[in-house]
């Protein structure tokens, strides 16, 4: 193939509008890729990759895939991160008259515009997300869009909280000006796919033009958003993007919200990591949301998922919540007549989108119907319940009763995947349909018949009727009888062992038969477009019963939590106080066996309990207390029972976590300034109602350093001018068990271990009153370290604790053969018993015995 060709020419051209993207060039009845868009499909899609050329100067690279397997091959250039850019066959190559096809980009696919089943996860928004960066001590604007389900949110302000959002709503893509790319990625890192637009689109009146004009309204007052200037700019490229990825279609994105952050309880980006709330370290594991999502359908697991993510700060919009699953405890038959509807309902959700993009498919609309028609009965339950917050669900259902209807009465229940597959439209809508079908369908009957009088009037018993796309109908005589072939039949095909010929009767009929096909599929893509029309009528109140449908899916999905695993009501007040009895952490007890998860108390408030030191060894469980009290309030405030005997939780507006210890590569920060980031992070964002958890502070660096650290931000909190924020420091640092001392508010608990024979057993019981060790020797055991890297290490702990004691530390070289270990006399009998202690007699060989006993000598001789 030349690169100089017409058809090459014209490719070319679509290539450079689109240079960022793999062009799916549709060639007949294949998408082509050329040149470098070959190599990488070829590689993606595992696909063969040819040469086409007359000559080196024209060679060029070639793969490609038939056109009715695009559903199979999109996905995957998706996933690996490409953009793709679909140019259709505008005209048939049969009307051109020789000259090349007209064609077009009919859609530009990039991950923040998916609206395939294939692609997307059902279960989980797919966010395409606009950021307007301005100058540095301006707020960022940001807006979100699914337009799979026509969800437009916007947002404004500094950039924690738009860090926060980008974390929590995890965007498939985003889209920053051409000349930010820098600064994004200084902000927000690079760990998001992004894409750019260019800078004359970032004007504040272009883009409100872009959105009145969209939304049909003389001003963006009605939506709350008119002194948002930076979020309307990323509102507006949003729509501005759509329009340039080919998606005209958007009637369903009727409306654009804000994220009021005064109505949410703030968890920053390194709360929803630490908390492991969407996912764990790595990917790998279970997460919070892994245990709680057990809704039934997906508009109620992408629900659930922005519920997690953003806790109510309402107490009055809790407990409306609460009271509702409470009743669906109380209730189990209601219960079940409402999850028996709503698996039947499925994702209505993305069938609205579906609906303005005009991709209904016909099997699609008659799943729709069967869902209007539920809806009647499905409101009826919730209107006869005696819950407020129920009746006024039901009341917001919209039943669509003369869209059912019309359904009901032209969609054939048989409906296929596309017009063509299966039958439409009923029968007795449209008459002319009604006899054509007759015609197409009596043609196995005609055909027999007219098989079996030209078999008995040539007496040729072999005969037979065929069809294909070539030749259409025909009549094979195999050579054996060709002899008996009447004058009048004309020959069409000669085969090895058989001739094929139509006769004037054949062709008629094959006339009338094929234009009846024809003319039933015209008769019902008009009548199925005309449906698509007045569905399409009805798109915001379909979009209002998903989202209602989906609210009562989360709070069934809180009952059956509740049943299921024996989760309390708690109770929700306006106070600055958490009481948790019998608490426990609701991802760790589903991999314990029922009995053998340690609950623990907790309580903290701002007038005699507000830090809560707590030591202990590893592996006691300190990390796993402090996390599931912060589960456990994130948990009440979205309405769900808590894991406890006893809940008492003081709306929280902040909770605030230092948890863990990882170093960040890709920006050059070391452990310790990790950790002092995010504590920087809570100290200036605190208040008077937030929760902080803080778990090993200081253990990044020095431990004279460490201790002074941990110290002074746990005497910050307590001493703070303005808030007593409740806080859970679990530590190492045995030191900081004399705070509470010397502080009111600041009390000493432990989880209790016990030690029986040389052998730690961990009780992972909270208990009054601070830990003197933390068994680390003895943890390091467990963990399979050399026997001899454990007694020096008991050695050298020994001598730092003795030093301590008598200020003089000095430990000497790591040498077994060292004729004196200890520069402190006093403590001689100490190191003995200790080396003792350290001696496994049931392995120790005697010459290991004898060499034990030599340095014992030694130690009591100096």
């Amino acid at each position: 193939m030349k690169s100089d060709t017409p058809l090459m020419r014209q490719y070319a051209q679509f290539k450079q509008k689109h240079e960022g993207a793999i062009l799916l060039f549709r060639v007949g009845d294949f998408y082509e890729t050329f040149e470098d868009d070959a190599v990488k499909a070829s590689k993606i899609l595992g696909i063969t990759l040819t040469k086409r050329s007359n000559g080196s100067a024209s060679e060029v690279h070639l793969a490609g895939f038939p056109y009715h397997s695009l559903d199979t091959y999109l996905p995957k250039l998706v996933r690996a991160g490409h953009r793709v850019a679909i140019c259709e066959q505008l005209e048939k190559p049969s009307e051109t008259q020789n000259k090349i096809v007209r064609r077009g980009i009919t859609e530009l696919v990039t991950p923040g515009v998916l609206l395939s089943d294939k692609i997307l996860d059902q279960n989980t928004n797919n966010y395409l997300a606009a950021i307007h960066l301005v100058a540095e001590n301006d707020e960022i604007g940001i807006a979100f869009c699914d337009i799979s389900t026509g969800e437009f949110l916007v947002a404004q302000g500094n950039k924690s909280y738009i860090e926060k959002l980008l974390q929590s709503f995890n965007p498939a893509e985003v889209l920053f000006e051409r000349t930010k790319k820098a600064a994004f990625e200084k902000l927000f890192g690079t760990g998001f796919y992004t894409n750019i637009v260019d800078e004359w689109a970032f004007k504040p009146e272009y883009t409100t033009e872009i959105l009145t004009k969209h939304f049909e309204t003389a001003s963006l007052k009605g939506f709350g958003i008119q002194d948002s200037v930076n979020a309307i700019v990323a509102a507006g490229i949003v729509l501005h993007y759509l329009q340039e990825t080919q998606h005209p279609n958007l009637k369903h994105i009727n409306q654009i919200s804000r994220i009021d952050a005064l109505d949410y309880m703030w968890l920053d980006r390194f709360t929803i990591k630490n908390l492991e709330l969407l996912q764990t370290y790595g990917g790998e594991g279970v997460a919070l949301i892994d245990v709680l999502d057990k809704t039934l359908s997906p508009m109620g697991a992408r629900l659930l998922r922005k519920w997690l993510v953003f806790p109510l700060k309402s107490q009055k919009k809790i407990m409306e919540r609460q009271n509702a699953v409470q009743f669906f405890l109380e209730q189990p038959e209601t219960t079940q007549k409402l999850k028996s509807t709503i698996k039947l309902i499925g994702d209505l959700g993305r069938l609205v989108g579906k609906i303005a993009t005009l991709r209904l498919s016909p099997r699609e609309a008659v799943h729709l119907k069967n869902v209007l028609l539920l809806l009647p009965d499905f409101k009826h339950l919730l209107q006869t319940t005696t819950q407020p917050e129920l009746q006024l669900i039901a009341e917001k259902i919209n039943s669509c009763a003369t869209l059912a209807q019309k359904l009901d009465n032209e969609l054939s229940p048989e409906a296929g995947t596309s017009i063509g597959k299966g039958t439409t439209v009923k029968k007795g809508v449209l008459p002319e349909l009604d006899e054509l079908r007759e015609i197409a369908h009596s043609g196995k009957d005609y055909l027999q018949n007219l098989q079996k009088r030209e078999a008995e009037k040539t007496g040729i018993s072999s005969l037979k009727v065929h069809f294909n796309n070539v030749f259409g109908y025909y009549l094979e005589v195999t050579n054996t009888h060709k002899d008996r072939v009447p004058q009048d039949w004309i020959r069409k095909q000669t085969l090895v062992n058989a001739e094929r010929y139509i006769t004037p009767e054949l062709k008629i009929y094959e006339e009338k038969i094929l234009g009846a096909e024809d003319r039933i599929l015209v008769l019902e893509a008009k009548i199925y477009d005309d449906l698509l029309q007045d569905i399409a009528n009805y798109i915001q109140p379909i979009q209002l019963n998903a989202s209602q449908i989906a609210t009562i899916d989360c709070l069934l999905c809180f009952a059956h939590l509740a049943e299921t695993n024996h989760y309390t009501k708690p109770e929700i007040t306006e106070t600055n106080e958490i009481i948790l009895l019998e608490a426990r952490h609701p991802v760790i007890e589903k991999q314990l066996s029922a009995d053998s998860y340690i609950p623990n108390d907790i309580e903290l408030n701002t007038e005699t309990q507000q830090i809560v030191m707590i030591t202990g060894p590893n592996m006691a469980g300190k990390s796993a207390i402090l996390r599931q009290t912060a589960l456990s309030v994130i948990m009440a405030q979205m309405g769900c029972f808590v894991p406890a005997k006893y809940a008492k939780i003081g709306i929280t507006d902040k909770i605030f976590t230092r948890v863990g210890a990882s170093d960040s590569l890709s920006t050059g920060e070391s452990t310790f300034m990790v950790e002092m980031n995010e504590t920087a992070s809570i100290l200036n964002n605190l208040s008077d109602k937030s929760l902080i958890l803080l778990d090993e502070i200081g253990r990044g660096t020095s431990t004279y350093d460490g201790v002074s650290i941990a110290w002074a931000i746990a005497e910050y909190l307590h001493q703070h001018p303005n808030y007593r924020p409740k806080t859970l420091f679990a530590t190492h640092y045995h030191e900081l068990n004399m705070m509470a001392e010397q502080f009111e508010r600041i009390k000493n608990f432990n989880v209790a271990v016990k030690e029986i024979d040389g052998k730690i057993i961990f009780l992972r019981k909270l208990v009054p009153g601070g830990s003197e060790h933390s068994f680390g020797i003895y943890v390091a055991k467990l963990a399979g370290v050399p026997q001899a890297v454990l007694q020096r290490a008991t050695e050298v702990l020994f001598g730092l604790e003795a030093n301590k004691k008598n200020k003089t530390p000095q430990i000497a070289a790591g040498n077994r053969n060292q004729t004196q270990l200890f520069q402190v006399n006093d403590a001689v009998s100490e190191a003995v018993k200790l080396k003792l202690k350290s001696i496994d007699i049931n392995t120790i060989t005697p010459v290991e015995a004898l060499f034990y006993l030599h340095e014992i000598k030694k130690l009591v001789k100096n």
